[in-house]
């Protein structure tokens, strides 16, 4: 096993050499405050069976957990998907499945997954962008609030494997810290043969970082850290990171470095924020609101290449129970799309059935990319500033089976907005040390082009993460009209027409009797002599 840990801390005095600590085995931090990663790589020997059997059916396999509560998202780190458990999947050989796929996802994070194979439970996405080799072919997502289910799997199935009770011990320790991560990865592809995991916590729990980092056994795997910042970039296109190095166990010194690398995704200033909200009362047609500060969409990302081309968009992941009319979205419309401040629907798959209800559709939800409209320079004068922009995004509330108070619940994700810029021609985006592909979005677009995400501003919507604290929530919970249950179970239990069943039957009434009452109708045409009548008519033209 490899394994890197990487810490971002803010330049300008707020670091000292002297927090770090490097010995013959160990490295030690001392009250840090930063963000953090950790990533290991494991082969296939380091893995229990159930689990690379799985990857051998895979081309590739991305997974993306997303806590539901806010972080920031610093650079290099700057990327986000939405809230819950994301996986991108691959088959290795086209037209055959991994069946032991979904099982699997079910014991390492939840059994409650509505996951049963990858050809009904998966959806495929659109993908405009072949150039990305990461693009993988069939997507799914479900809201996870935890990864408890996980921890255990890697201190009972992973960790044992590792070597000797002292790398177990090490090994069960960070793998409880995955309880406190605000977001993790897990990346397989078949051309490495190994299975990556990152995790990345945007702040220590308890403020500031103060841990010892020991090397491992020999022949166990190397254990690379850096404490590092970020510095002026030379170029549009590039990040620039400076600090210290070190490989724990062979390095006798710090050795310091600075370096640049073309990056995907940008960093956007604090005030770039984005809130969505659900207007109530909701009904059968709930709109989404999406509110942005003018200032912050007043142009282009002012870091952004000079002759690059911008847009701003909106990527949704909508469970099953609503969706999008991609009809009523993809319309040329001037007037509908203005009123709402679209531009255009770039992309969208899932389930779009417009008449199925929710318990008859078996994927998870579906995914849709908007293109945003701006405010002009003629409508964004000083007066305006103070108001900000708002885009509305009409959806539709698939029918729900009945509740005994004729409401139900459902939860909504957070969307991700943010900016998509080309880059300058002639620019390679190389996979770069902290390079974050395989999150679907990104493969809408073309290879070249750079990301900067809007920061969710969740004041007001507070919930308790799992240390107890107040933290933000991106998870709208809407409340939707369905049919009420009288008394006594599913729309009583007694009586024909007593809830689901009864609408079912009286559904199939009704279209047997329109049925016969058209038969009875063409019946009467057929005696009342009509096609005598016409051939009477052709014998007196004739006459």
């Amino acid at each position: 096993m490899r394994q890197r840990i990487t810490y971002i801390h803010e330049a300008q005095g707020k670091f000292d050499p002297d927090q770090l600590t490097l010995t013959d085995n160990s490295l030690s931090v001392r009250s840090l405050h930063a963000a953090r990663e950790e990533r290991a790589t494991f082969g296939f020997k380091e893995l229990p069976q159930e689990l690379w059997q799985v990857l051998k059916q895979c081309h590739e396999l991305h997974i993306r957990w997303s806590s539901h509560h806010t972080y920031d998202a610093v650079p290099p780190f700057a990327s986000r998907v939405s809230p819950g458990l994301h996986v991108f999947y691959t088959p290795a050989v086209k037209g055959r499945s991994a069946t032991l796929l979904c099982p699997l996802l079910r014991k390492v994070f939840d059994d409650g997954l509505k996951c049963e194979v990858p050809e009904t439970s998966f959806i495929s996405p659109p993908i405009l962008s072949t150039r990305f080799a990461s693009t993988s072919s069939l997507q799914f997502h479900q809201l996870l609030p935890s990864l408890a289910e996980l921890v255990t799997y890697i201190q009972q199935k992973i960790c044992p494997l590792l070597g000797d009770a002292d790398t177990d011990k090490a090994c069960i320790a960070h793998a409880t810290s995955i309880l406190t991560a605000d977001s993790v990865d897990i990346d397989y592809d078949s051309i490495s043969h190994a299975l990556t995991v990152s995790g990345y916590w945007s702040q220590h729990p308890q403020d500031r970082w103060s841990e010892t980092i020991r090397k491992r056994e020999e022949n166990a795997g190397k254990v690379e850290v850096g404490v590092l910042a970020m510095e002026r970039a030379r170029l549009a296109e590039e990040l620039s990171v400076g600090g210290f190095l070190a490989v724990v166990g062979e390095d006798k010194k710090l050795q310091p470095t600075l370096f640049s690398f073309p990056a995907r995704h940008h960093p956007l200033p604090e005030t770039s924020t984005y809130a969505i909200s659900f207007p109530p009362p909701t009904g059968l047609h709930p709109t989404l609101h999406l509110s942005i500060p003018r200032t912050a969409i007043i142009g282009p990302p002012s870091t952004a290449p000079p002759s690059s081309s911008c847009a701003l968009h909106t990527y949704l992941t909508l469970p099953s129970p609503l969706f999008a009319d991609k009809h009523q979205l993809s319309t040329s419309d001037p007037l509908f799309l203005s009123s709402h401040n679209l531009v255009a629907l770039r992309a969208i798959a899932g389930e779009t059935d417009l008449e199925a209800p929710d318990w008859v559709t078996e994927r998870w939800g579906s995914n849709l990319l908007l293109e945003l409209a701006t405010p002009s320079p003629s409508n964004n004068d000083v007066a305006n500033h103070e108001e900000n922009w708002q885009i509305t995004i009409p959806l539709h509330l698939r029918y729900l089976p009945p509740s005994p108070t004729g409401y139900r619940n459902i939860s909504v994700t957070w969307p991700i907005v943010f900016w998509a810029c080309t880059a300058e021609e002639g620019t390679k985006m190389g996979i770069n040390p902290f390079d974050r592909v395989g999150m679907g979005w990104e493969g809408l677009f073309g290879a070249r082009t750079m990301f900067y995400q809007l920061t969710p501003d969740v004041s007001g919507k507070v919930g308790v993460d799992g240390e107890g604290k107040e933290r933000g929530v991106m998870i709208e919970q809407i409340e939707v009209p369905v049919l009420k249950l009288r008394e006594g179970g599913e729309g009583s239990g007694s009586g024909l027409w007593g809830g689901r069943k009864g609408i079912e039957m009286g559904t199939v009434i009704v279209v047997v009797l329109g049925f016969l009452w058209v038969l009875g109708k063409l019946a009467g045409v057929v005696r009342t002599g009509g096609v005598g009548k016409g051939q009477d008519g052709e014998r007196e033209k004739k006459e």
